[in-house]
């Protein structure tokens, strides 16, 4: 069983996730913003080994975290699609626009795209490419518990913003009506910010799908 908290980071109140496989207590980070020492607490407290930090997409309220961590745990980086490089690589000029500190740059192991899969212990969520927000946004499914990652694409009521460089708002739309809500009305959500919805509630009440 892929278990799971969702620790909401920094002053963005991001939805960083901390999922763990129950029979191995092999654990990743999801999108870990920031606040290291109590991501790092949060694992410790559980007796659970840190084995990858996931990411869904390169914005930095996502991210923020991440050198951090390496510099504590040596472990994999893993996504997102590589067409988001330039925000990874672009951390400082992200960390001036919002008026942040800088922070520690860092470089993905591994990029992903659509088809791949990612696992945590025994446990395997595939991949899902979901451009528009950023151009090399992906999402997490784990499909035996109809559980998603979503990052920053689809939220509790809304979608994510198309304005940032290589945004692109019908890219968005085209990933949520045509990858995601295929999936199924009873998949739960995880969103970058705010409160867990379903894809069967958005699909009947997200103002943005109609």
């Amino acid at each position: 069983m892929l278990n799971r908290i969702t620790l909401p980071v920094t002053a963005f109140a991001q939805n960083c996730s901390l999922v763990w496989c129950s029979a191995t207590n092999k654990a990743a980070l999801i999108d870990p913003g920031g606040e290291t020492p109590r991501l790092l607490a949060e694992i410790e407290k559980r007796g659970l080994t840190l084995e990858s930090i996931l990411l869904t997409h390169g914005h930095l309220d996502h991210v923020g975290a991440t050198g951090e961590l390496l510099a504590v745990k040596s472990v994999p980086v893993i996504g997102p699609s590589r067409e988001d490089a330039f925000w990874i690589n672009g951390l400082d000029q992200q960390a001036q626009m919002f008026g942040l500190s800088p922070v520690l740059a860092f470089t993905p192991t591994l990029w992903l795209q659509a088809g791949d899969k990612v696992q945590v212990g025994e446990e395997v969520m595939d991949v899902y490419f979901c451009p528009g927000h950023t151009p090399g946004h992906i999402v997490f499914v784990h499909p035996t518990q109809r559980l998603a990652f979503v990052g920053d694409v689809i939220f509790n009521g809304g979608v994510g913003r198309s304005d940032f460089p290589q945004g692109c708002h019908s890219s968005l739309i085209n990933s949520i009506k045509d990858t995601l809500l295929p999936l199924g009305d009873d998949i739960t959500f995880v969103p970058g910010h705010g409160p867990e919805s379903t894809f069967g509630h958005e699909r009947l009440h997200n103002p943005y799908l109609r």
